[in-house]
């Protein structure tokens, strides 16, 4: 649906009677969409999402400015969305359906576990190994810069250097919600014997401005490594890496179409089988899958059909529902209400030190330790000053990088398990 609208709203334009049909689907979706009257489930959500996705995807890729600095279609898509569902346009009842299908119904889930496995089942071995090594130290270094520079903003604001930290910088650096804002409340609450919901309150507005800045700041690093190219790999994470293919760009040759279902299996029993695990391994599934795809890739026990098929199901993942899922994160994720009531220039201020602060972290050191800067800020800094799942995949999109999802899941769970170890650590010294 995407690359038809693109198509559209290209140079080159599709034959007219194409044109009248996509548009005709795109107005029944919308209309549907706007007027609350949906069917229920995947049915009526799905093409509502992609029409959406697909038509704003369109516009930002044609606005230039919003193309060059900002990430192009993921930001108006995201912001677009959240704006409609802000002004009412899009229903209630709407919304909480497409809440529903993203994360009870696994659309999420379902996407997550498609980049995992198709990007790792992809890479190189011997890459793989030495990735992973070495990537914990780039994450351990973006946390470390990012506490760092906002408390020192917090101190010269007169917000209060430990305040800023535990309010601002750590529920940032938490690696979302679920897994970050609402654990580290509870800590909050138990060691500082405060009300957890006041702890909350005061974080909650932190990480979805967190997030949002996040994402713009992808944007941003795309140019950047356009205006520089040695900072970048264009993709690639580490500099030793070669046989980088990007999966936002569609592969040359027509693939096996028996590959894409089963590549949508050897994914779906790799996320089935880090649930599974998760009931006796304390970890996050991602966290157990992605440990599980990159055993069975280091000791090259899977054969390359299934490899191969589940790089097929990544890339029709991508290339077919990326818009679509951004206009449910945009709709169900990103609150503007929330960031209205807590703007300010102080506030804002505090907010951009923590994601600077994990930006120029990563780059230093994923510099100094073999990695792209440019790579290195996405994954280990701005995948960590995100909302998790559903930041990764804004974040990789707005700098069309999706194949690095993996990494960006080992930075929204392991080190947002780092930060709940370190805040637990901090309070009880303080």
């Amino acid at each position: 649906m995407d690359v038809l609208i693109q198509q559209m709203t290209g140079a080159r334009s599709p034959h007219r009677f194409l044109l009248f049909w996509l548009t005709l689907f795109c107005v029944l979706s919308l209309f549907a969409g706007f007027t609350g009257r949906l069917p229920s489930g995947i049915t009526g959500i799905l093409p509502f999402v992609m029409a959406l996705g697909g038509v704003l995807n369109g516009l930002g890729e044609k606005i230039g400015p919003v193309r060059e600095y900002l990430g192009g279609g993921p930001i108006v898509v995201l912001f677009g969305c959240s704006g409609l569902v802000a002004l009412g346009i899009i229903p209630a009842n709407v919304t909480d359906s497409i809440v529903h299908f993203v994360g009870d119904e696994g659309f999420l889930s379902l996407f997550i576990s498609a980049l995992i496995a198709g990007s790792l089942l992809g890479m190189d071995r011997q890459l793989l190994m030495k990735t992973i090594l070495w990537y914990l130290p780039v994450i351990l270094g973006g946390v470390v810069s990012a506490l760092l520079l906002t408390g020192v903003a917090g101190w010269l604001l007169g917000h209060g250097f430990i305040e800023a930290v535990f309010f601002i910088g750590l529920p940032i650096m938490g690696g979302g919600m679920g897994a970050g804002a609402i654990p580290l409340a509870e800590i909050f609450g138990n060691i500082l014997d405060m009300n957890t919901s006041e702890a909350l309150s005061k974080m909650v507005p932190a990480v979805v401005l967190g997030n949002m800045i996040a994402i713009i700041a992808a944007g941003l690093l795309k140019k950047l490594g356009k205006i520089k190219p040695s900072l970048t790999g264009n993709g690639k994470l580490m500099k030793a890496q070669k046989g980088f293919r990007d999966v936002s760009e569609p592969a040359d040759s027509t693939p096996d179409l028996a590959k894409v279902g089963t590549g949508l299996f050897v994914a779906a029993c790799f996320y089935m089988g880090g649930h599974v695990l998760s009931f006796w391994i304390p970890l996050h599934p991602y966290v157990l899958m992605i440990f599980s795809v990159g055993l069975v890739k280091v000791l090259g026990a899977m054969p390359s059909r299934f490899e191969e098929s589940a790089v097929i199901w990544c890339d029709f993942m991508v290339l077919t529902l990326t818009p679509a899922l951004l206009a449910c994160i945009g709709i169900g994720f990103i609150d503007l209400h929330q960031v209205a009531e807590v703007m300010s220039l102080e506030y804002m201020l505090l907010v951009l030190a923590t994601v600077v602060g994990a930006i120029l972290g990563t780059a230093v050191t994923g510099w100094l330790l073999g990695f792209y800067p440019v790579e290195a800020s996405i994954t280990a800094g701005l995948c960590m000053a995100n909302m998790g799942g559903s930041g990764d995949i804004a974040v990789l999109s707005a700098s069309r990088r999706m194949n690095l999802m993996p990494f960006a899941q080992i930075s929204s769970r392991i080190g947002g398990a780092m930060i709940l170890l370190l805040a637990t650590g901090l309070l009880n010294l303080l």
